[in-house]
């Protein structure tokens, strides 16, 4: 069994406390699949002082310089692609299609960001003073704190810290416990490119003490966060306290809406591979399916036929479209929903149940699940699940379909399928979401478009695209007079 290590100041080290901890296969919880550390705040501390004490030399060779890394970054991950897909589908659950289709997205986004080093990274401005220049440039924030999720254990990591880098900070990541030995794959990737020492550090442990201690640490300018809203709230409240610039995406209640006039063969596709795939465990997931009544019964009868077909398991095995939820927990809560759901009035259709059979008994799987007759008012309808559980819903009219859609306290992505022009226009301009699309699945996401929510789903910052830039540096106005 492999232990995995601190990375700090350019060395793999093991935690002060000499305590580690397992990460289990959700398909099969009797394989361990690897060690990491559980790692003290004195831990936590030399990785910042290490980061701080790097970030000033790796800010002044210059973005062209930076960006050759991050090429070289890309390169590593590239080679071990397989090794690291196979890693995260053993140890978060997902199939190892979309395991490998994840990395290298990791490989394009570090690649999009080495190309930042070329970029612009300001304006001159007129001068009210005929003999003088003003410009702006942009200055890094110094240490980033980078705490992320299980669910993309490779890209959510990668597209915070690879802007990060590129724009001249220091990074301190904190994974998920979860996926812990994939980051930590992936972070012997980015070692391998030739960041000076203590540039990028890694540090795995709870996120009561290094997740916290991130939020709380003085000299950690800045924090982006990617996991739930309550701790995000808290992660927030932390680093407002103290000063802190803060970025935190917070999940989703993500609606699609099927109109009358919609290609439904087309919209039962989107809707199953938005809310099913990678066990309905995305932040963009679709949840709420919201169609119009002149055309309820056939999409739901087209969306059963195919939610049948779906096989559930192991994600390594050939032929398996669903894998498991991420650990007992996670499968625990999804379950608790499904109760809620029933106790409250809806109708389960399909699903509902843990499954067990085949094989499948020391794993964390559970069948994909359809409610009818959802209203706005249920737990299921309201509250972000993160499992494969469609909440299906009648509305009368396209007006009715949006406020349906807007009544939710989140609004991260939502997706509609209509060929009417007014529709698609009606629902570009009223949906309160961060991502729209229309003919298209709710959790499309791509690298170079930015990212993120209104309501709760986000701190209103942007992650991704030319948009990263404005969380990970400062404007600097500056005026010259000779």
């Amino acid at each position: 069994m492999t232990t995995y290590k601190n990375l700090i100041n350019g060395e793999w080290v093991d935690g002060a406390a000499g305590e580690t901890t397992g990460s289990i296969n959700p398909a099969n919880a009797d394989d361990n699949v690897g060690n990491v550390q559980k790692s003290t705040k004195e831990d936590l501390d030399k990785a910042v002082q290490a980061a701080k004490q790097a970030q000033k030399e790796w800010q002044k060779i210059g973005g062209p310089a930076r960006g050759n890394i991050l090429h070289k970054a890309a390169d590593a991950l590239e080679k071990r692609v397989d090794e690291v897909a196979e890693m995260m589908t053993r140890e978060m659950g997902k199939t190892f299609p979309e395991a490998k289709g994840e990395t290298m997205r990791g490989v394009a986004i570090l690649r999009y960001y080495a190309g930042e080093g070329m970029r612009k990274v300001g304006d001159v401005i007129p001068s009210t003073d005929k003999d003088a220049l003003m410009f702006t440039t942009r200055a890094p924030l110094g240490v980033v704190g980078v705490i992320t999720p299980w669910n993309f254990p490779v890209a959510i990591p990668i597209w915070k810290m690879a802007p990060a880098l590129a724009y001249g900070n220091a990074v301190v990541l904190k994974p998920a416990s979860e996926a812990a030995v994939t980051a930590a794959k992936v972070v012997e990737c980015l070692e391998e490119a030739g960041f000076p020492a203590g540039v990028l550090n890694f540090v795995t442990g709870s996120g009561s003490v290094i997740g916290q201690g991130l939020a709380d640490h003085p000299d950690v300018a800045g924090i982006t966060f990617t996991g739930s809203d309550t701790v995000g709230k808290q992660v927030g409240q932390s680093a407002l306290a103290r000063g802190g610039k803060y970025q935190l995406e917070m999940g989703g209640k993500n609606p699609v809406i099927v109109a009358k006039d919609a290609d439904l063969d087309l919209a039962v596709d989107a809707t199953i591979s938005g809310g099913l795939k990678s066990t309905g465990q995305k932040c963009t997931a679709t949840s709420r399916v919201i169609v119009a009544e002149e055309i309820y019964d056939e999409f739901k009868e087209k969306l059963l036929d195919k939610v049948k077909d779906i096989s559930v398991g192991d994600g390594m095995k050939e032929g398996i479209w669903m894998g498991p939820c991420s650990s007992e927990g996670q499968l625990n809560t999804v379950l608790s929903y499904i109760e809620k759901g029933k106790s409250e009035g809806a109708e389960l259709v399909y699903g509902g149940s843990r499954v067990t059979e085949d094989g499948l008994d020391k794993g964390f799987f559970v069948q994909p699940t359809v409610f009818d007759g959802v209203t706005t008012d249920m737990a299921i309808a309201q509250e972000e699940i993160f499992g494969p559980v469609l909440a299906l819903m009648k509305t009368s009219s396209m007006e009715d379909a949006i406020k349906l859609a807007n009544d939710v306290e989140f609004g991260l992505s939502a997706s509609i399928f209509t060929t009417n022009i007014q529709n698609m226009l009606s629902f570009i301009d009223d949906m309160e979401a961060g991502l729209v699309r229309v003919n298209a699945e709710s959790a499309g996401v791509e690298l170079q478009a930015p990212f993120g929510g209104m309501k709760k789903s986000s701190s209103h910052s942007r992650e991704q695209g030319e948009a990263a830039i404005e969380f990970f540096t400062s404007i600097k106005t500056v005026f010259v007079k000779g």
